[in-house]
């Protein structure tokens, strides 16, 4: 009789407790259940869950305040030469990128040449590293080296970094663009093949170059390879009204100096 009674007790609590929460569900405001509705609705789709999520994620982005991409901070770790390893807190600057050291008695960029795991980046230096410390702190600037473009730099010369070494005055360039740029597609590269004109006879007759290849001048020091270089300069902006730009790597200061000077009293 007891167990009966302790039974038909459990039954109606369990009845009173389902009417309870019914009726509290038909009372609740319809407002608690719109957003879930809202959201399954707009989410029935992959591409919309890419929208929704790329929405959130704007969102989160301008409502954090984290720094923005470019700010990031670090250290000098190791100096090995021109090899420099910088140590970041946060996230890594992506290969190619430049970054900048404060405090150095001259403007010292370096650049991203690989990852090397535990927050760490290895990095290239674009002028001499005397008087570099360990600890000096690092600025990424969260893009590739940039050079002024345009019409304003015909006739100067700049360094690696884009700065004037040519003792003329800053270049007032309207644009800038990286060093490192990705080739044209083979659709945008023309089918037809020419022979580029270059003036001198010898190289027309015997090894005519292919307009949009590529040439290699093999010799020793001393045999005219900058000379040659200068003359087909010389004939490309005469002959054809076109823009040649020079990359001195390797070259001897003296050689620079006098293919600068010789290029002024020509004329080019």
């Amino acid at each position: 009789m007891l167990a009966r009674q302790v039974s038909g007790c459990r039954s109606y609590v369990r009845k009173t407790a389902s009417s309870m929460f019914a009726k509290r569900a038909l009372s609740a405001k319809p407002l608690s259940v719109l957003p879930v509705y809202l959201n399954r609705k707009v989410s029935s789709t992959p591409a919309a869950n890419g929208r929704v999520a790329g929405a959130q994620r704007s969102f989160a982005t301008a409502s954090s305040a984290t720094p923005a991409k470019g700010t990031s901070f670090g250290k000098v770790s190791q100096v090995i030469g021109a090899v420099v390893d910088v140590q970041f807190d946060g996230e890594l600057p992506a290969i190619l990128n430049a970054l900048e050291v404060e405090g150095h008695s001259v403007r010292l960029v370096l650049e991203v040449a690989q990852h090397l795991g535990e927050n760490t980046v290895r990095t290239i230096a674009m002028d001499a590293t005397e008087g570099l410390v360990r600890g000096q702190k690092v600025i990424d600037t969260g893009a590739p080296i940039m050079v002024p473009a345009g019409p304003e730099l015909l006739g100067r010369i700049i360094n690696v970094i884009g700065e004037p070494i040519d003792e003329r005055g800053p270049i007032t360039a309207r644009m800038s663009k990286p060093i490192h740029a990705d080739a044209p597609t083979f659709a945008e590269q023309s089918t037809e093949a020419e022979i580029l004109v270059t003036g001198i006879k010898v190289v027309d007759l015997l090894a005519p170059y292919a307009k949009g290849g590529k040439i290699g001048l093999f010799g020793g020091a001393g045999v005219g390879k900058t000379v040659l270089i200068m003359e087909l300069i010389n004939n490309v902006a005469k002959a054809h009204g076109g823009y040649s730009v020079f990359a001195g790597v390797g070259e001897r200061t003296r050689e620079g100096n006098d293919l600068y000077h010789e290029m002024i009293e020509s004329g080019v």
